[in-house]
């Protein structure tokens, strides 16, 4: 499984795709600029919501819940990195957050 630290991500700027697969209250409460919301509860049913054709950064409150998502992922042919704790090491690092609906 490929992973990323949130500094590493950070540095990458702007122009990637980051799936968040916290449950949509977690994802409103807090989020990354950009981020798309795929809970993992819903990723079977909307796995075509995650993008096929680039690398895909997988995100989530800690690491566990992007790590099963990664796994899933994979096991569909998808080029996916786990981002290492999450949203919470995100903000830890004083990264950008957007917090609110």
């Amino acid at each position: 499984m490929k992973a990323i630290t949130t500094t590493e991500l950070a540095a990458l700027g702007t122009d990637i795709t980051l799936v968040d697969v916290r449950e949509v209250d977690e994802f409103d409460n807090a989020r990354v600029e950009g981020a798309i919301n795929v809970p993992l509860s819903e990723l079977s049913t909307r796995v075509d919501d995650v993008p096929s054709d680039t690398t895909v950064y997988i995100m989530c409150l800690s690491g566990g819940r992007s790590a099963k998502a990664v796994a899933w992922l994979e096991q569909q042919g998808r080029d996916v990195v786990n981002v290492l704790g999450g949203i919470s090491q995100w903000d830890l690092d004083g990264l950008p957050v957007v917090r609110g609906a």
